[in-house]
C-alpha cells in the first residue's frame, strides 16, 4: 500500500477536493449504509442486488460462464493412485524398488529420509472405466463414477510445495508463504457480491474429517481490505460467532449502536484517511444484516426426504461433510459468490487402504449428490464446482509394505483434481502421468494455471486483477499461470 504518511497525505488532498464538492467517499458510503439500515430497521430485508458487479473491477473483462464457485477442498492430499489415476503396470512392479532414475526426478519429504527401501505399490482397490470418455475410477468412489460424464478429471496437476501448510497456501492463495489473499478474497475484491445480505465468501469445515492442520490464513484476505476475508459458517446454534445480540439487547438498540459506531468511524476516517475504517463499517453492517439472513440460509429443515436420501443420512447431522455440501447448494441458490468447503483427513502416511476407504465413504455420495442437485435446479450451468487437495501421493510405499497395508508420502509431481459445471467440458479426462504416476507426461497443469482458468470462467483476466502492496502489484497467480483452454466448453 506504500508509505503510510504518503497515503494519508494523498487522502487529505483528495478529501479536500471531495469535501469542497460535497461528495466525499465517506458520505457516499455512509449514506448507502444508512439507507440500507433504515429499511432494515423497518423490518424489511433487501432483495439481492441485480447489479452484481460492485467490486473494484466494475465490469468483467469478458463474458463469464460462472457466477459462483463451490470449492470442495480435500485437505491432506488424497492419493491419485487410489482414486482417479489408474496404473495397472504397478501390478507387475509391486514390491520392487522404484528405479532410481525415476525417484530422483522428484523431491521427497523428510518423512522418508530414513527409509532405505522404496517398494512400488499397486493399489489394493480395483478400477473400472466409466462414461463416454472411459474414465478410470476406483471402486472407492462409486457415486462419483456414476456422474463422470458431468466431470472434467485433470490427472496432470502439479505443484512445487511438498509440505501441507505451504501446499495448502499455494492452492488457496497462489503462494507458499502466508499473508497473501485467498481465491475467494480476490473474487470478492474484484467482483463484489450478488447478495447484499450474505457474505460473498463463505467457509465451512466438516467435523470428524481428520486431524490435518488447517489455518484460517487459507481463507484470509491478506493485504486486501479485511471485509473480503472468508466468513466461517459453523454447525450448531450459532452458525457465525458473535452474530447474535447479547441477552437483553433489542434489535433497535443494536441498530442505534451500529449507527453510533459508524459515525465515530467516519470521524476517524476524516482524521486518518485509513481505508480499512470503511472495511470495518462494512463488516458491522453485514453482521447486522446477517442476523436476519443467516438463519434462513443455514436451515435445511424444509428439505424433502428425497434430498437427504440423495446426499446420504449424514446430511441430517449439522457439520458433516454431507450437510455442508447440502448447505453449499443452498448458499449457491442465494448467490453467494465463493463457497469454500474444507474436509480434512486425507494424509495417509500409513494405513492408507483403511484411511482412503473411510474418507471416500464420508465424501463420495455427497460430492455426486451436489452435482446432481445443482443440475436438477439449473444451477450447474452457472456454478463451477472444484474437487481436489494440495498435492498427491507417492507410488512407492512409505513405511512397511504388507499384503493388506501400506502408506504413501507427499508427492507434488502429479495429482488429480476434477471440475464440473459452468464453462467446463464434460465427460473429459485431461492430462496424463507416466506409468508410475510420478511425473506428468502430457498436458501439465500448474496450480497457477488452475487458478487462471478458474478466474477466466468468472470473466476475469488473471493478469489484470491486481493490488498494489509494498510497492509491488500482486495478483493471485503471482507472475505465472495460463488459462487451460482445452478444458473449456
Amino acid at each position: 500500500m506504500g508509505n503510510l504518511n504518503e497515503q494519508i497525505a494523498l487522502m487529505e488532498s483528495r478529501r479536500g477536493f471531495l469535501k469542497t464538492a460535497s461528495l466525499g467517499f465517506g458520505s457516499l458510503a455512509l449514506g448507502s449504509l444508512l439507507n440500507s439500515s433504515s429499511s432494515m430497521a423497518a423490518g424489511a430485508i433487501s432483495k439481492p442486488t441485480q447489479t452484481a458487479l460492485n467490486g473494484v473491477l466494475g465490469s468483467r473483462h469478458f463474458p463469464s460462464k460462472a457466477k459462483r464457485v463451490i470449492y470442495l477442498f480435500q485437505s491432506g492430499g488424497p492419493s491419485q493412485l487410489e482414486s482417479y489415476d489408474y496404473k495397472p503396470i504397478l501390478a507387475k512392479w509391486h514390491g520392487q524398488e522404484i528405479p532410481a532414475s525415476i525417484k530422483s526426478t522428484q523431491r521427497n519429504s523428510g518423512m522418508v529420509a530414513g527409509q532405505s527401501s522404496f517398494p512400488l505399490v499397486q493399489s489394493i482397490y480395483d478400477f473400472k472405466q466409466y462414461g463416454h470418455a472411459g474414465a478410470w475410477v476406483s471402486e472407492l468412489f462409486p457415486y462419483t463414477a456414476s456422474i463422470v460424464d458431468d466431470l472434467c478429471i485433470i490427472n496432470s496437476m502439479y505443484t512445487e510445495a511438498i509440505n501441507h501448510e505451504p501446499a495448502v497456501m499455494m492452492m488457496q492463495t497462489g503462494s507458499q508463504q502466508g499473508g497473501r489473499p485467498s481465491i475467494g478474497s480476490w473474487l470478492s475484491y474484484g467482483l463484489g457480491t450478488d447478495n447484499e445480505n450474505l457474505p460473498s465468501f463463505v467457509v465451512m469445515i466438516s467435523k470428524a474429517g481428520g486431524a490435518q492442520p488447517l489455518t484460517s490464513a487459507a481463507w484470509g484476505n491478506g493485504f486486501l481490505p479485511s471485509h473480503h476475508q472468508g466468513v466461517q459458517f459453523r454447525s450448531g446454534s450459532e452458525p457465525v460467532l458473535y452474530l447474535k445480540n447479547p441477552y437483553g439487547v433489542h434489535e433497535t438498540d443494536r441498530r442505534e449502536h451500529i449507527d453510533f459506531i459508524k459515525g465515530m468511524n467516519e470521524h476517524q476516517f476524516d482524521v486518518w484517511g485509513d481505508p480499512e475504517i470503511h472495511s470495518k463499517i462494512s463488516q458491522y453492517e453485514m453482521a447486522y444484516k446477517m442476523q436476519a439472513s443467516v438463519p434462513d440460509a443455514v436451515s435445511t429443515k424444509d428439505e424433502p426426504d428425497y434430498i437427504y436420501k440423495m446426499y446420504g443420512e449424514d446430511a441430517r447431522t449439522p457439520g458433516t461433510y454431507a450437510a455442508n455440501c447440502l448447505q453449499a447448494r443452498k448458499l449457491a441458490e442465494k448467490d453467494v459468490k465463493f463457497i469454500q468447503l474444507y474436509h480434512m483427513g486425507w494424509d495417509h502416511h500409513g494405513g492408507l487402504p483403511s484411511g482412503m476407504k473411510s474418507q471416500a465413504k464420508i465424501t463420495d455420495q455427497a460430492n455426486a449428490a451436489l452435482i446432481l442437485d445443482l443440475k436438477q435446479r439449473g444451477l450447474l450451468d452457472d456454478t463451477l464446482v472444484v474437487w481436489g487437495g494440495e498435492f498427491g501421493r507417492t507410488s512407492f510405499s512409505q513405511g512397511r509394505l504388507t499384503p493388506t497395508d501400506y502408506g504413501r508420502d507427499h508427492h507434488p509431481g502429479c495429482f488429480t483434481m476434477w471440475m464440473a459445471g459452468a464453462g467446463i467440458k464434460t465427460g473429459m479426462v485431461y492430462g496424463k502421468t507416466d506409468d508410475f504416476s510420478y511425473n506428468v507426461v502430457q498436458n501439465k497443469v500448474h496450480v497457477h494455471d488452475f487458478q487462471a482458468t478458474l478466474m477466466h470462467l468468472l470473466g476475469i483476466d488473471h493478469e489484470q486483477l491486481t493490488f498494489k502492496h509494498q510497492g509491488r502489484r500482486f495478483r493471485l497467480t503471482d507472475v505465472a499461470g495460463h488459462v487451460v483452454k482445452d478444458i473449456l466448453s
